[in-house]
């Protein structure tokens, strides 16, 4: 099996969200490991949340699973039901189709290192339960609920 040399893997620094929404994320860095490594149907991902950054908006996938592992560090688990601390050898799962939203955010002091592991569904809908943003992939682009593009 090819080892992927982590260190060489581009760390994409912020999110593609549209303004103000990208601003809770504008520090988050991410490596796309499963890219590196040609994986093609899920993807998996090195994220490093610095003090006080978050993960996403908090949402929730129509049609992809997704899996979090906390690598070191720990980050605060935001859902429906509350707040719930995570740390290094912690993980979660967010089954597809749950309209629950997650989000992970780094209340801690030291930076947080997770492995994010999730589907690459076609026609997937991801919902942004606390603003008034989704992304059909069918149709491509962050919009409004209603549809409204950005």
């Amino acid at each position: 099996m090819p080892r992927i040399d982590v260190g060489s893997v581009f760390r994409r620094t912020g999110s593609a969200y549209p303004a103000p929404f990208d601003a809770i994320a504008k520090d988050r860095v991410r490596q796309r490991l499963g890219d590196a490594g040609g994986i093609t149907q899920f993807g998996v991902n090195l994220l490093h949340l610095p003090p006080g950054s978050a993960s996403s908006q908090r949402h929730w996938h129509s049609a992809e699973d997704e899996f979090v592992f906390v690598v070191a560090g720990e980050v605060t688990l935001v859902t429906d039901t509350g707040e719930e601390v995570l740390r290094a050898g912690d993980c979660a799962a967010f089954p597809r189709g749950v309209a629950d939203g997650h989000q992970l955010i780094n209340k801690s002091s030291q930076m947080a290192v997770c492995l994010e592991v999730g589907g690459r569904a076609a026609d997937d809908v991801c919902i942004y339960s606390d603003i008034d943003m989704m992304i059909d992939k069918t149709k491509g682009g962050y919009t409004r609920k209603d549809g409204t593009p950005y």
